[in-house]
């Protein structure tokens, strides 16, 4: 509960007292500026700016809203504002020299994208959504998910995200937006309407629930294959539909053929080490190339597996510079 103690302290200029109030909400405000901007670094930014603007501001809370939607108001404000900045976004990137992949099925419109560490997960203060949320916890943090929301205009990105995801009432998401609850709702039903237009998952396509038997063997078995430069082993793991793709280069392949003959490509002359970890509530792996010279190994990415039933639906790639946010070094020994 918010004291009026802590209140009073916070306003009259005392740190600590600010941090005791705030500090509770740390975690779940870096999610949502997360799921807003898509980037762990971005998220991170935000939540700072959050954190200046609202001491600054903390004289201007009157207690209307509890301070945890307070909270959600300047939050929201600061990444709807980096989002029309326009200056966050790096250029695609094009297949590393010697790489010579095959045609993509397509070129992926979402560039800047990077996985979340499921430590940062960890002790949110309550991860429960509200009563009117029409995700669960789980879904709403997953590689699809976001990468969908990154392809809403950013005022119905923020709409969804309050409304179906945290389950704020629409009086609540239209403080939180400053704006009418008619103009909330709106934005509501586009953002729905084009989120829709996605394929729904088919039978027996849900995910099996984390560290169980299924996904563990799932792990064990293309650790085991990767390694090993066992592309058939690889392919047979994944479904007749699945994605490879590579943020934040455009590149997206589908289907066991194509990835076949990608994972050909990558795999030719290389041995590969793969280290365990987790990403956004799912499988990920830091992906190293041994190197032929030295007992070492030498970074090369992040892959995060989406899991269909006993099967991988798609496989994201993340280029070395994530990893140090999940505590894996760039360099092993072998």
């Amino acid at each position: 509960m918010v004291t009026t103690d802590l209140m009073a302290r916070a306003r009259a200029g005392d740190g600590e007292a600010f941090g005791q109030l705030v500090d509770p909400h740390r975690r779940e405000l870096q999610v949502h500026c997360y799921r807003i901007l898509g980037s762990v670094q971005d998220a991170e930014d935000a939540l700072q700016e959050t954190l200046l603007a609202a001491w600054r501001g903390l004289g201007g809370f009157e207690g209307r809203s509890s301070l945890r939607t307070w909270l959600y108001r300047v939050a929201t404000s600061r990444c709807l504002n980096a989002l029309r900045s326009g200056s966050r976004r790096p250029p695609m990137n094009s297949p590393p020299p010697g790489l010579d992949p095959p045609e993509p099925t397509r070129l992926g419109e979402v560039a800047w994208l990077e996985p979340y560490p499921d430590v940062l997960l960890d002790g949110l203060a309550d991860s429960a959504p509200g009563p009117e949320a029409r995700y669960e916890a789980r879904e709403a943090i997953s590689l699809a998910f976001i990468t969908a929301l990154q392809l809403l205009p950013p005022r119905p990105r923020a709409a969804l995200i309050l409304r179906d995801v945290l389950g704020f009432h629409a009086s609540e998401a239209a403080g939180i937006l400053d704006a009418s609850e008619e103009s909330v709702t709106s934005a509501l039903k586009r953002a729905r309407a084009a989120l829709r237009q996605l394929p729904p998952p088919g039978p027996g396509h849900s995910p099996p629930p984390p560290d169980s038997a299924v996904e563990r063997e799932l792990v064990e078995q293309l650790t085991l294959a990767f390694e090993s430069g066992d592309v058939d082993g690889i392919v047979a793991l994944l479904t007749d539909d699945a994605w490879l793709t590579m943020p934040p280069a455009p590149f997206e392949y589908q289907g066991r053929d194509l990835a076949a003959r990608f994972l050909t490509a990558v795999t030719r002359g290389r041995t590969y080490r793969l280290v365990a970890t987790r990403a956004n509530g799912q499988p990920a792996f830091g992906l190293y190339v041994r190197d032929p010279r030295a007992r070492v190994a030498h970074a090369v990415g992040l892959l995060v597996l989406t899991l269909a039933g006993g099967r991988i639906s798609a496989v994201t790639s993340f280029d070395k510079s994530v990893l140090p946010r999940f505590g894996l070094p760039r360099t092993m020994p072998d």
